[in-house]
């Protein structure tokens, strides 16, 4: 009986030293390059998260303005790809008159001075409402980008010619296949080359499969399967096995979960770019959380040989303290930085 107890824990002990080698990042060859920020929805104005429902509306939930910048607009755009934004995270919406104007939500109500759902408006139309009438931080005492929104929500040239070299995530909100089909006869119009050029395309399953057949080289991928990746990657990383999930595909981690991933983040990197992979890191996962990363300190918790994409929620904060020589922010902009960092801090008791 002893002999067989020495057995199995010796076998067990062998196993062990196995994956522990075997899943060893520091025995995992140095990635190249460095990590990549993504600036979801370029930049905009923070709102509180916890007990948020699918259709409330976030503009009545605003952080108090650090900066006067609203989601998806030219100027907004603009700042974060002179920010230094590897990527700028857009969502698209395809217009009564066959144009694609860029704006997240389903309806026009939240937001703007308009009623009714934003596929039913002309870009002019659009582009006639004011698209920071809705926006409140102290509910609805005072509207701080009343009036200064009319003409602000962009056409897809306006937003690509804001963007300057910086490359585009494109968001698909709806599941409507002729929506990439859409999407990618304008950006042929416009003389976009989307493989080399290096944009991307997730969301619906239904136009992410039309836009690999519309752009195979492009990178693209919806929201289940990057869950499904995940999930794979979570069960099967350690035996060294890549899940067929995986394959050519996008791989989620949460800051906050990053210890449960095999191999992380050396050997990790090395499976997934062997298999043509992506990593996009995301802000911590939780109750009331963001999706990206909203805090500067947040970067540090990043792996400095990390060389995927992180996905980042307040752009004007923390891009700039990953890349400090395109900070272009005033003294006041900086404060006003700082002050609503601290604030946000204490709410969430960070």
């Amino acid at each position: 009986m002893k002999k067989w107890l020495l057995r199995l824990a010796t076998a067990a002990a062998v196993g062990f030293l196995a994956l522990t080698v075997l899943n060893a990042s520091w025995l995992a060859p140095q990635p190249k390059g460095a990590v990549k920020l993504i600036a979801h929805r370029a930049l905009y104005q923070q709102y509180d998260k916890s007990g948020l429902g699918r259709d409330d509306c976030t503009a009545t939930r605003i952080e108090p303005p650090i900066h006067d910048y609203l989601e998806n607009t030219v100027p907004s755009i603009a700042r974060a790809a002179k920010l230094g934004a590897t990527m700028i995270e857009l969502d698209i919406a395809p217009t009564k008159d066959g144009r694609i104007a860029v704006f997240h939500d389903w309806t026009v109500d939240c937001r703007t001075n308009g009623t009714g759902n934003t596929r039913d408006f002309t870009l002019a139309e659009l582009k006639a409402l004011d698209a920071g009438y809705g926006y409140t931080a102290d509910g609805g005492k005072t509207f701080p980008f009343r009036g200064k929104g009319v003409g602000a929500i962009p056409s897809l040239e306006e937003a690509l010619a804001a963007a300057g070299r910086a490359r585009i995530l494109f968001n698909f909100k709806s599941k409507d296949q002729e929506e990439a089909d859409l999407l990618f006869a304008a950006l042929t119009a416009a003389g976009r080359n989307l493989g080399p050029r290096g944009d991307a395309f997730y969301g619906g399953q239904g136009p992410v499969d039309r836009m690999r057949e519309l752009a195979p080289d492009a990178w693209a991928f919806s929201i289940e399967e990057g869950k499904a990746c995940t999930k794979a990657y979570l069960a099967l990383g350690w035996s060294g096995y890549f899940p067929e999930a995986c394959a050519n595909g996008t791989v989620f981690v949460p800051l906050n979960y990053q210890w449960a991933f095999w191999g992380w983040p050396n050997r990790m990197i090395a499976r997934m770019e062997e298999h043509g992979a992506r990593i996009i890191v995301l802000g911590p996962q939780g109750e009331g959380r963001p999706r990206g990363l909203d805090l500067p300190e947040q970067l540090g918790e990043i792996p400095n040989t990390f060389n995927g994409y992180a996905m980042v929620d307040d752009g004007f904060a923390v891009i700039p303290a990953l890349i400090q020589r395109f900070d272009d922010r005033s003294q006041e902009e900086i404060d006003a930085v700082y002050r609503g960092l601290e604030a946000r801090r204490v709410r969430r008791g960070d």
